[in-house]
């Protein structure tokens, strides 16, 4: 029998509703499980999925407000608990979230002991190393989403200034999904040349003003868009499709996820974002990307903003 890719969706809320439509539109799994403990919303959200199958890739949606339409997955991912509000940090949010998966990550674990768990819930950092924690799984199997959505951002910044397409631009954001996040500018590059040498196009060169205003850019986003909107949620909804085409298909693709580092530029026992290697086992390598001295200070920095939540809540 052939092998049916089975992703759980945990939370049917904007940013759980998002993934689940972009995955059913790019054809990432074949069966798709939505859980919520709003009966009714996960209902009519599983209807308007499956009302547009004639227009997607073949896939079985279900939902429910049981936990059990997870059992089995191979990748679950974990988007449920409390929402950032306008002005709120995402550290704000770390008490309540951390303090949800202490009986939600086992019970999922239980009912699938080899899905990978992805975390998307904010801080992703805090929560995925709470869910590590709790979960009892090799370090690899438990990431979170990390700054795969920041380092689009990026990307689609020094794109819309030096006026290449998107798809050319090579460039990373580390450490921490949220305001102490580390551009990593020295790797940054356009079609191969450093975007520091950028002279194309007839465009201003991206000098230290240039990056410290796209960087703040990046940074302060999520806040205008949750301010305009409510939440952020159809993008975040295409970087966690794309992750789990990394994983479903084994694709080895290299994404700054976040995941615990074990000596990675001197950083250890904290989640936190760098490029990886990710495939059908999880995280499979944490890539020493080179840094500059500004960069390993900033990184350090993060990591230690990061750990101090995470003490804070006795993880």
């Amino acid at each position: 029998m052939a092998y049916v890719s089975k992703v759980a969706v945990v939370g049917a809320g904007a940013v759980g509703t998002a993934i689940a439509y972009a995955a059913q539109i790019r054809g990432a799994c074949r069966e798709l499980a939505l859980f919520d403990l709003n009966a009714a919303k996960v209902r009519a959200e599983v209807l308007d999925l499956n009302h547009g199958m004639q227009f997607t890739p073949m896939a079985r949606i279900t939902g429910s407000d049981d936990l059990a339409v997870c059992a089995d997955a191979d990748v679950i991912v974990i988007t449920a608990g409390a929402k950032q509000d306008p002005g709120q940090t995402r550290l704000d949010l770390a008490a309540a979230n951390v303090d949800m998966c202490r009986d939600l990550v086992p019970a999922l674990v239980a009912l699938a002991p080899e899905a990978l768990l992805l975390v998307v819930t904010n801080p992703v950092d805090v929560v995925t190393y709470a869910a590590l924690k709790f979960s009892g799984l090799p370090a690899h199997r438990v990431f979170g989403s990390g700054t795969v959505l920041d380092s689009s951002r990026l990307r689609f910044l020094i794109a819309e200034h030096t006026r290449v397409a998107v798809q050319n631009v090579h460039a990373y954001i580390a450490g921490e999904h949220g305001d102490s996040e580390v551009p990593l500018w020295s790797t940054a590059t356009i079609g191969g040349v450093p975007v520091k040498d950028w002279t194309g196009n007839g465009v201003r060169a991206l000098d230290e003003e240039v990056m410290a205003q796209i960087h703040h850019q990046v940074v302060s986003s999520a806040y205008e868009i949750i301010a305009g909107k409510g939440a952020t949620n159809l993008a975040i909804g295409l970087a966690v499709s794309r992750i789990l085409e990394a994983v479903l298909s084994d694709e080895h693709r290299v994404l700054p996820v976040t995941s615990r580092l074990d000596d990675v530029h001197g950083i250890s026992d904290v989640c936190l974002s760098m490029p990886s290697v990710v495939g059908r086992t999880g995280v499979e390598s944490v890539l020493a990307t080179p840094l500059s001295d500004s960069e390993m200070a900033q990184l350090t920095a993060s990591a230690e903003a990061v750990s101090a939540v995470a003490r804070s809540l006795g993880l």
